[in-house]
């Protein structure tokens, strides 16, 4: 069957995929508890033993996967628009690297008391990614423009400075207060407080919503800066717009999951292809697809080698790596 491309349609069935996605995630694990027990407990039936397996474990983190590849796969398709480079990923950038790094250096100097707060490691992740997009926009409008190959380096420098800084602070600091930084820096999905959940799902949806009021705008800044600007939009003033809301929700996902890198790439390249280019339908696309993405890819860093979990950041990386290495092969044989 043929979907109109950015139809309703479309978004509905990749809607239902989604959901479908979301429940085989939560009815698999390193436990034998799956869909039936699912079901019933759903329907008011099941020991409290598998609720809280089922619903306090496993619910809460396939939700934080999928608002994260929300998060992710949305502030993805708002770097590619405003930079008018398909390259452009949240991971890519060193945006992810510098909310790591906001989000490391509150842990380590914050009081104990305020560690575990639902928005203060958020807020510092995202003035650690405001932080690196300043350096990234300063090299962009040098000259007005910039190479992709310059983006990508500089993406490279600021991850591994932020990387080097961030290790410093553990070596350095409490080994109390970093433990699990490792897996942090790799994408650890865990099982959040419903709390820490609501949190990051209330960024999530405010920088969503911001991205998706400025669809249109977005449409025009993707022609270029001079064509948008002909085109009656505030260059200036929209891009920053654009640009705080998806570092906003980059930090949000960064702050309690880490590092998951290439989401931000993939889907939005494989929405484009189904959606088209008009951020109306592609930005709502993203979002699903980011989810169901994440989720999936959770499940099955918990079942690959269960019981032994692997990080999420490894099963995207395995597959965004290639892709990205395709991708840019292709930029480099274009220009």
């Amino acid at each position: 069957m043929t979907v109109r491309r950015g139809g309703p349609v479309g978004l509905a069935l990749l809607a239902v995929l989604a959901l479908a996605v979301l429940i085989v995630a939560v009815s698999v694990g390193a436990s034998p508890l799956g869909f039936r027990d699912l079901l019933s407990i759903l329907a008011g039936h099941g020991d409290a033993s598998s609720r809280a397996i089922l619903l306090d474990v496993r619910l809460a983190r396939v939700l934080l996967a999928g608002v994260v590849g929300a998060a992710l796969a949305s502030a993805g398709a708002a770097y590619q628009a405003v930079l008018r480079n398909p390259l452009a990923d949240p991971f890519i950038l060193g945006v992810s690297g510098g909310a790591a790094l906001g989000a490391t250096i509150f842990v380590a100097v914050s009081p104990t008391s305020a560690i575990g707060s639902p928005l203060g490691r958020p807020l510092a992740a995202f003035l650690g990614a405001v932080a690196t997009l300043v350096v990234l926009f300063g090299l962009a409008r040098f000259r007005g423009r910039t190479a992709t190959t310059a983006l990508l380096l500089t993406g490279v420098v600021l991850n591994a400075f932020d990387s080097a800084i961030i290790q410093f602070f553990v070596t350095a600091g409490d080994p109390a207060r970093f433990q699990g930084t490792l897996a942090y820096l790799m994408g650890a999905m865990g099982s959040p407080p419903w709390g820490a959940l609501a949190s990051v799902a209330a960024l999530t949806a405010i920088g969503v919503g911001i991205l998706g009021a400025n669809a249109h705008t977005l449409n025009l800044l993707s022609l270029g800066a001079e064509e948008a600007g002909q085109l009656g939009v505030p260059v200036e003033r929209s891009t920053w717009v654009v640009v705080l809301a998806a570092s906003l929700i980059t930090a949000a996902a960064v702050a309690f999951t880490g590092i998951v890198g290439f989401v931000g790439l993939i889907v939005p390249h494989a929405m484009r292809a189904v959606f088209g280019p008009d951020h109306r339908a592609l930005l709502p696309a993203c979002a699903i697809a980011g989810a169901a993405t994440v989720a999936a890819a959770d499940a099955a860093a918990r079942t690959l080698l269960a019981p032994v979990e692997l990080p999420v950041g490894v099963i995207t990386a395995v597959i965004g790596g290639p892709f990205f290495l395709v991708l840019l092969l292709r930029r480099l044989r274009a220009s």
